[in-house]
């Protein structure tokens, strides 16, 4: 009897890769691995670059370990799919090889491009008008730019753009190629019709579209991974799917395949997004507007302060995650009608980059640490619920929020979001979205290239296993909820001069 077929799905973000080893009909994960990425050191403030060498080894170590875990019979490994880091530009020359370290998404020292390549195409609105969505610093289209401005040798030598992930499976297969997803948030493409922009593209420079690949439907794959690098694993004959930006593969991997699904991470920053079967774009700009990376569009609302500002909290009072939510567990939902402003890094969405922390409503009965914990973790969620609001107004009708992130952990955080999204939240059983969408992704390309005429969602429905921990929405809450939101949004609105001022 034939030892199952299997797949690989790899993660390749800002800190590290991870790679899983599936089984190819279940998504049962039979093996891990993992290796850390370092940072290029020393640069300037708002810098972040890598040296995709280092993802390179980084695959080569993490596909051997999860290799060595999984002990299946490397032939008869069918696929293998990458998710990457979004918006990172892999600058190739002639050879194929890249000329300089990899700007990051989190790269911010390209403000002044962004600003000429706005300004070009008009201004902010004529710009959403144009491609579907506004044009954010940490879009590649502005580092490309960057490389033209301040490093023009190395402009000269530009041949090929490429993204971090597509550079990955440039390596394996020989073959650049781009998929709709990841090239969505390259600001060079139009989104609605999923075709490069001219009008973009010349506001870079008038050779650009020579230099990037064409840009194609997601389920044909990269090709073929490449005999020297397959052997080195034991490998055969391998597909190599087209991959996609971290964000697309994670909706996969969550089951966020279909209208009505979201996914809502609870990390450091917040994100929303949910699958449209239809061209998505905010006219205000504030919801980033994306492809996804089986066919459809991928809405993306994010937010700056989650983790990051319950960690601060956690710290002034000496608690750790449990006794955090146990705390604020004694105090009446919404916080006896204090509100906390959770913008201690700024924020992006609503679009206020100066502002801060604000508690609002303090009185003898809130000063409490009980109280005040509780509407720190409260404001959390009111600020995605005010971008949550602007995705049901342009569309988004959601049946179920499918949690991750480290926010995920905590029952009480989970019944927060219920209560004030309105919808009920489940998590999952696997931890690594990201890299299981890959796997999955890869299956589909494989099996439609086979002739196999698969549909993602009908994987997903077999792959994606929900956990043990949810929360449903409480009427009354949620109605007591819907009051605070509005008076959240109306506070952040009168304050903002006041964040304006303090710049």
């Amino acid at each position: 009897m034939n030892a199952p077929r299997t797949a690989i799905g790899v993660d390749s973000g800002t800190q590290s890769t991870k790679v899983l080893v599936v089984d190819a009909d279940s998504g049962r994960v039979l093996g891990r691995g993992q290796a850390p990425h370092a940072m290029v050191p020393g640069l300037e403030p708002g810098q972040s670059e890598q040296d995709p060498a280092t993802w390179v080894d980084a695959l080569r170590s993490a596909l051997a370990a999860a290799l060595r875990q999984a002990a299946v019979d490397p032939g008869r490994i069918v696929a293998l799919g990458v998710s990457g880091q979004q918006h990172g530009f892999v600058p190739l020359g002639d050879d194929g090889i890249p000329i300089r370290p990899a700007k990051l998404w989190n790269d911010t020292s390209t403000v002044a491009e962004t600003e000429e390549i706005v300004a070009a195409l008009g201004g902010p609105a004529a710009c959403i008008e144009k491609l579907g969505l506004n044009l954010a610093v940490g879009f590649t289209a502005s580092k490309i730019l960057w490389l033209k401005r301040h490093e023009p040798v190395h402009f000269a030598r530009l041949r090929t753009v490429l993204l971090p992930h597509n550079y990955l499976n440039f390596v394996m297969t020989g073959e650049a190629r781009m998929e709709y997803g990841d090239a969505s948030g390259t600001g060079l493409l139009d989104i609605r019709l999923r075709r490069w922009h001219e009008e973009a593209m010349a506001a870079v420079d008038e050779d650009l579209s020579g230099k990037l690949p064409a840009v194609e439907n997601p389920i044909f794959p990269a090709g073929r991974m490449k005999p020297g690098f397959a052997a080195a694993f034991g490998l055969k004959d391998v597909l190599v799917s087209s991959g996609g930006g971290d964000n697309m593969m994670g909706a996969i991997g969550t089951g966020n395949v279909a209208p009505g699904v979201c996914t809502l991470s609870l990390g450091t920053s917040g994100t929303i997004y949910s699958y449209f079967d239809r061209p998505f774009s905010d006219p205000r700009g504030e919801i980033a507007a994306f492809c996804d990376s089986t066919g459809g569009w991928l809405p993306l609302l994010c937010t700056m302060n989650v983790t990051n500002t319950t960690e601060l909290w956690k710290s002034v009072l000496g608690l750790d995650s449990d006794g955090r939510d146990a705390l604020a567990a004694k105090a009446p939902a919404g916080s006896e009608g204090l509100l906390f402003l959770p913008f201690i890094d700024g924020e992006r969405v609503p679009p206020l980059p100066g502002a801060s922390g604000v508690f609002f409503g303090l009185t003898r009965s809130s000063f409490r640490a009980e109280t005040m914990t509780r509407a720190v973790m409260e404001g959390t969620i009111l600020n995605l619920g005010y971008g949550f609001g602007r995705l049901r107004e342009l569309g988004l009708r959601p049946s179920q929020i499918r949690a991750t992130g480290g926010g995920a952990k905590s029952p009480f955080w989970l019944g927060l979001a219920a209560d004030i999204l309105g919808a009920p939240v489940v998590t999952l059983a696997e931890a690594e979205a990201a890299a299981l969408g890959a796997a999955m992704q890869a299956v589909w390309c494989w099996r439609n290239a086979r002739g196999e005429k698969t549909a993602i969602a009908d994987l997903a429905a077999a792959w994606v296993r929900m956990g043990e921990a949810s929360a449903e929405p409480d009427p009354s809450r949620t109605r007591l909820y819907d009051e605070r939101q509005e008076r959240f949004n109306r506070l952040w609105h009168t304050l903002a001069p006041e964040f304006s001022a303090r710049r």
